[in-house]
């Protein structure tokens, strides 16, 4: 075997890991799963380029006194990859949000709070649209709903976002154009995002690298279906005046300074029992200030 082989990947300590079938036949999610079974459930979603694992921080913090569930989306990480289909159904966040309540019923639980940080935090959002009776708390880091996110991109301005734009193109062109070199890619969001680059070990930083790099069309299929499918569902929420019902935490860095918008307001017309609030650490908060964002869940969870 090569070093490569030998090489053990990294986990969150004290936390044992599941791969359990979800909402669609054939898909399981990877999962680490701490704390009390019995104690309150939080559901734990990551974001790109990312892993379970960059929750590492909060999530034993939050085992102390919760049953904490961490899976890898579909698509990512360890959990299953299925084929795209023509109509972008594979990757909706429809179809990733069933995938997390479907977990967390076989974990034992029919309701959770639940967290999301950028791609996660989108799943985390559908989840709470359609399963308003399954999850109880909501909590997004560091994005915008899918609808305002287009919106916000305006002109010169939108080139921030220029992998959005990118990985929205046909099949084909944009997983040829990551394939040929995915870690100067992914290692570029990392890189830039970051305020804190200590804050990321060079053994989880090379775990991201590694997950990406074997997931490049599961997660371009996921990007895509942000600018078409889920562009369809959030449009019909919004025409019936959908919104959620459970109490909402918004922590993000201050985009509407340099894109110009107000982004508590976009918030809240979809969240009405808001907490918004900014913070001066990069994309990766629950790495570079797990403390403010555990904080952040509890203050949550005690709503």
């Amino acid at each position: 075997m090569t070093t490569n082989e030998l090489r053990e990947e990294p986990r969150i300590p004290g936390f044992t890991y599941h791969h359990l079938p979800v909402a669609d036949a054939g898909v399981h999610l990877n999962a680490a799963v701490g704390g009390d079974p019995a104690a309150t459930p939080v559901v734990l979603l990551h974001g790109f380029p990312q892993t379970h694992l960059m929750w590492r921080h909060v999530a034993q913090d939050l085992a102390a006194d919760h049953h904490v569930i961490c899976p890898d989306l579909r698509g990512y990480g360890a959990s299953g990859k299925p084929a795209e289909t023509a109509d972008g159904q594979t990757y909706a966040k429809r179809t990733m949000a069933a995938d997390v309540v479907a977990l967390a019923r076989a974990l034992g639980h029919e309701r959770f709070a639940l967290a999301g940080h950028d791609r996660g935090a989108l799943v985390a959002i559908r989840a709470g649209l359609d399963h308003p009776d399954a999850v109880t708390h909501l909590a997004s880091l560091d994005v915008l709903p899918t609808l305002d996110m287009w919106d916000v991109l305006r002109g010169t301005t939108a080139a921030i976002g220029f992998h959005l734009y990118l990985m929205a193109q046909p099949p084909g062109l944009p997983e040829r154009m990551i394939s040929a070199d995915p870690d100067a890619f992914f290692g570029h969001f990392l890189d830039l995002w970051s305020q804190s680059p200590e804050a990321m070990p060079a053994d989880v930083r090379a775990a991201y690298l590694r997950a990406c790099r074997e997931a490049v069309p599961s997660i371009v299929a996921d990007y895509r279906a942000s600018a078409f499918v889920d562009v369809e569902h959030d449009t019909a929420d919004r025409l019936a005046g959908n919104a959620l019902r459970m109490p909402v935490t918004v922590l993000q860095q201050d985009w509407g300074a340099a894109l110009g918008f107000d982004a508590e307001e976009l918030w809240r017309r979809w969240a009405p029992d808001l907490a918004h609030r900014t913070v001066s650490c990069g994309h990766f908060m629950a790495e570079e200030a797990p403390d403010e964002v555990t904080a952040a869940l509890r203050e949550l969870l005690k709503r």
